[in-house]
């Protein structure tokens, strides 16, 4: 989990990177960099940098400015979260750093805390009970197999189950109405799946049903699934799992993440009065 939190936010952290060493070089002078065949002048290096990496830099930082009165995170929390880091990659730790675009430790840290603000802000009020935890444990033990119609609104769900329930065919029912292209034509069919691949209520409703079974319309970001369940069957090897007391509190955090509001976020920032100057930014920056 902590690997993919390096990653994800690479691209952001190497404009920090960059911006940071321009603000450096522009110290000595309007010149930060002679050739013979020219010069590169502060403004020109200012100006690339912004055009490439600003959008992404000045975003986290207007997080950060934002979220951090409401949202605090503390010392104490973001060393937490470093040590998780460091102990996922243990002497490769300085290297992936800089392979991820980060100056040094303090850097990230410092990135560390935005996304840890951004994610009390968006998992506030969701909980997380041991039960949960443990049945989620057991899910990633286990590959489901299904099919599913994906319709826009509940209406037609609710129409969908109907003729299900008055003996309509699912793969004819998935041709007819799902809006999910990729499936509809194969009768909805879906490969084996396990946790973490697909969003977290359809992922949620396909494990608490038996085979055969047919769920009640499943609300996601994308519409409302129909799902039928398949097939069940234990993975073949499970041996990079640890066990559970080893791995209650990193998977407590994913559920919590993976039930996050993402547009409270949304709406923070847009309530937020934010007036961006740079017109180029103001541009590319949305929330």
């Amino acid at each position: 989990m902590m690997k993919k939190k390096v990653l994800t936010f690479c691209v952001a952290a190497l404009g920090a990177l960059t911006l940071s060493a321009c603000s450096n070089a522009s110290a000595d002078g309007d010149v930060v960099a002679e050739t013979a065949n020219g010069n590169i002048t502060k403004d020109e290096f200012y100006n690339k940098l912004v055009d490439q990496y600003g959008d992404a830099v000045l975003k986290e930082m207007l997080y950060d400015t934002v979220l951090s009165e409401e949202y605090p995170v503390s010392e104490e929390d973001v060393q937490a979260e470093i040590d998780k880091v460091k102990e996922s990659y243990g002497d490769q730790f300085e290297s992936a750093l800089q392979q991820n675009g980060f100056k040094d430790e303090a850097q990230f840290k410092d990135f560390l805390k935005t996304q840890l603000q951004k994610e009390k802000a968006t998992t506030q009020g969701v909980e997380v009970t041991d039960e949960e935890v443990k049945e989620y444990y057991e899910n990633m033990k286990q590959e489901v197999q299904a099919k599913h119609i994906l319709v826009e609104d509940e209406e037609t769900a609710n129409e969908v189950i109907e003729k299900l329930n008055n003996g309509g065919d699912f793969a004819t029912l998935a041709k007819e109405y799902s809006t999910d292209s990729s499936s509809a034509e194969n009768g909805g069919n879906l490969d084996y799946f396990s946790t973490g691949d697909m969003v977290y209520p359809f992922e949620q409703a396909a494990y608490n049903l038996e085979v055969g079974e047919i769920s009640e319309p499943v609300q996601s970001d994308y519409g409302y699934h129909i799902i039928k369940v398949t097939d069940k069957r234990e993975k073949e090897d499970t041996s990079s799992l640890g066990t559970f007391d080893e791995m209650k509190d990193q998977l407590k955090t994913e559920l919590l993440n993976r039930q996050a509001n993402t547009e409270k976020l949304s709406d923070i920032m847009n309530n937020a009065e934010i007036n961006i100057n740079n017109k180029v930014l103001k541009e590319k920056i949305s929330f």
